[in-house]
């Protein structure tokens, strides 16, 4: 089982002094924040939708990424995974897995391009 557990660093030299934690494995994504009060949200891999990375030119140089999935979860619609190192490999793991729990829970959403079109020529 391929996991990964990364903790939000500061964006200047990458220092991980702060109190977020994110654990990503196959079927599921931690989120775990705070010191004294601890708030923890997971997020199933069949709900991320897309996912993208972003590397500002600080975060290029202490080589950090952001990670933003979109999910259909109604705590977080975007879950940001905000200064994390091996971020690209990380979006690599989570879009992977997320096709695979989707096509696993046959939740696979397909879009439906054009149909309005066809609809107007059934009327006539």
């Amino acid at each position: 089982m391929v996991s990964f557990v990364e903790r939000k660093r500061w964006l200047f030299l990458g220092l991980p002094f702060t109190f977020t934690k994110y654990m990503i494995k196959e079927d599921m994504i931690t989120m775990q924040e705070g010191l004294l009060k601890t708030v923890e949200n997971d997020c199933y891999m069949y709900k991320v939708q897309d996912v993208q990375h972003t590397a500002s030119l600080m975060e290029k140089m202490f080589r950090l990424g952001t990670v933003i999935c979109f999910t259909g979860d109604t705590t977080h619609s975007q879950l940001i995974l905000k200064h994390i190192r091996n971020s690209k490999e990380i979006k690599d793991f989570i879009l992977r897995e997320s096709e695979e729990a989707r096509l696993k829970r046959r939740t696979v959403n397909m879009l439906d391009i054009g149909s309005g079109e066809i609809d107007a020529l059934d009327d006539v």
